[in-house]
């Protein structure tokens, strides 16, 4: 059988959503608003955080983060995807592909630390209130976002440049919409053993330990809320979690989804929409799970709403 180096690969094609013709067009629809909404309320939250002092604290600091990720994130698949639908071609050069499984990777990887960093964030300011300040300081803060990019984005590299130089059986069409990892390496005809163990332990790394970390932050949390005696006290600790706690189930759980899955016939057409869930829903609602009971946004909206029509 004809083998090919995958650098040695200049064009690959996806199938898509070729299966079902009828309903690209609503695919295209439907995901072009939703990348809008996610560029637009991610772009509002970096823009507020910047320009109002009273968001100048670690918790915004980090959303102003997630919100970053979510734009790259999103911004690496779905504008090829959505030019495919248009042209009808549903091709990607060989350093599209590796630059959209690079930062569709890098970015996925360090939402995972993030998010984790965040419950962290959580938990010290509702058990350690006094203490807050001097434990989550500015210092702390840029090195926690640091770390979390550079995890993410080292990690992502090593997988891409093992994916990359493994061997093609003379086939480079892809089953997707994207250059999704596991869709790539099916395309692969060599023992894909050392790379599927690299990407067993990243796994590892990435999501069930910063997953672990969560549970003991929020465990902590909730043994903290249950002490406090008033029902407002309560209440406030309980609003101060919802909006983190919201992100993580509905980021963790798309992700998991995609493994824990049965195994179909049409399991790569589930995986297909699942991405897409996962891609775009995600980063689309995570502004809006913010902002919807966060009295801090809401203001700082209004006040820049306010800004822009008095410069007019």
């Amino acid at each position: 059988m004809f083998q090919a180096n995958l650098t040695s690969v200049t064009m690959f094609f996806f199938l898509g959503f070729s299966h079902y013709p009828k309903g690209e067009i609503i695919i295209f629809v439907l995901y072009l608003l939703m990348y809008l909404i996610t560029l637009l309320g991610n772009m509002i939250l970096i823009s507020i955080t910047i320009l109002d002092s009273r968001l100048h604290t670690p918790m915004y600091f980090f959303l102003s983060n997630l919100s970053c990720l979510d734009i790259w994130y999103t911004s690496s698949a779905f504008p090829p995807m959505l030019i495919n639908f248009i042209s009808g071609e549903n091709t990607i050069s060989f350093l599209g592909c590796a630059a959209q499984m690079y930062f569709s990777l890098a970015m996925g990887s360090t939402e995972c630390v993030l998010l984790s960093m965040m419950a962290y964030d959580l938990y010290v300011a509702i058990c350690n209130p006094l203490r807050y300040p001097i434990i989550i300081n500015k210092r702390v803060c840029v090195q926690i976002a640091f770390g979390s990019w550079v995890t993410g984005c080292f990690t992502a590299l090593v997988e891409t440049v093992f994916v990359l130089q493994l061997s093609l059986c003379g086939n480079s069409v892809i089953n997707h919409f994207a250059c999704e990892i596991l869709a790539v390496l099916k395309l692969v005809c060599v023992d894909t053993s050392k790379v599927k163990l690299i990407m067993l332990v990243f796994t590892i790394l990435l999501v069930p330990m910063p997953m672990l970390l969560i549970c003991i932050s929020y465990a902590f949390i909730l043994f903290n809320i249950l002490r406090i005696s008033s029902v407002d006290g309560r209440s406030k600790a309980f609003s101060t979690c919802a909006a983190h706690l919201s992100v993580v189930v509905l980021f963790y759980g798309t992700a998991l989804s995609s493994y824990l899955k049965p195994s179909a016939i049409d399991s790569q057409e589930i995986d297909k929409f699942i991405a897409l869930v996962y891609g775009a829903l995600t980063p689309m609602l995570n502004p809006i799970i913010y902002s919807l009971r966060n009295k801090e946004v809401k203001a700082a909206v209004k006040k820049l709403l306010r800004r822009k029509e008095f410069n007019k």
